[in-house]
């Protein structure tokens, strides 16, 4: 009977991992958890410790303005991407789509990340239009820029609860055309039609944001890539 079921879980076994195998050959790992190899980024401030993407400042090392990590693997157009998070203290976020000024600085859409209940989770443009949607809120943007809520993804106070403080917490961004959706812990925060013919971005890079003020630590790990069609 045990030789049967040895027998029996090995058959299960091959059946199943050409089937994980084949999902998981979808996705591009951003991060191998050692080094900050396929990023760039201004080394006073980032790290790899823990096995995570590490972002840091001090009092005695503190960044007198928004400082970023690059991925240096090209441009993302159409992509899902997904990522684990911990914070404390201060801000951050995921550009996407964004734009590289030079000396770690980043413009674009970004996936807000914060300690609190305010910004967790909303999508901001950085450098340029400032909030484009508010956590829990479809939000659509014509071509003139003007702005119109056309909906809710749920409850904004109930998608802030479900975020684990200084903990780590699973973020999903997606960018589809001109549709930008965001997740967090399984909860949509944001959805956006944006149609604005002068800022709207279809293609761009993709950072890590580490904000100005307060001493903060942001870690990111997981890092998962995927290109749609």
């Amino acid at each position: 009977m045990a030789t049967n079921a040895k027998l029996l879980t090995i058959a299960l076994a091959v059946l199943f991992v050409p089937a994980f195998a084949a999902y998981a050959d979808e996705y591009q790992a951003l991060f191998d958890g050692k080094s900050l190899t396929g990023w760039e980024g201004n080394p006073k401030f980032w790290s790899v410790k823990d096995g995570a993407i590490t972002g840091q400042t001090t009092a005695d090392n503190p960044t007198p303005r928004n400082t970023f990590l690059i991925w240096r693997g090209g441009e993302v157009k159409d992509f899902e991407l997904n990522l684990k998070f911990k914070i404390v203290g201060g801000n951050s976020g995921i550009q996407y789509r964004s734009v590289d000024k030079g000396s770690y600085v980043v413009n674009g859409y970004q996936a807000d990340i914060a300690p609190g209940e305010t910004y967790i989770g909303i999508l901001y443009e950085e450098g340029g239009r400032g909030i484009l949607a508010q956590r829990g809120d479809k939000v659509e943007i014509a071509a003139d820029g003007a702005k119109k809520v056309t909906g809710k993804t749920g409850d904004s106070k109930e998608i802030a609860a479900a975020v684990k403080k200084e903990d780590w917490n699973d973020y999903v961004v997606i960018a589809k055309g001109n549709l930008l959706t965001q997740k967090i812990n399984g909860l949509t925060t944001v959805e956006v039609i944006d149609n604005d013919s002068k800022n709207a971005k279809r293609s761009g890079i993709l950072a890590l944001q580490l904000h100005a003020g307060e001493p903060m630590t942001v870690q990111f790990k997981d890092i998962m890539y995927k290109e749609l069609k």
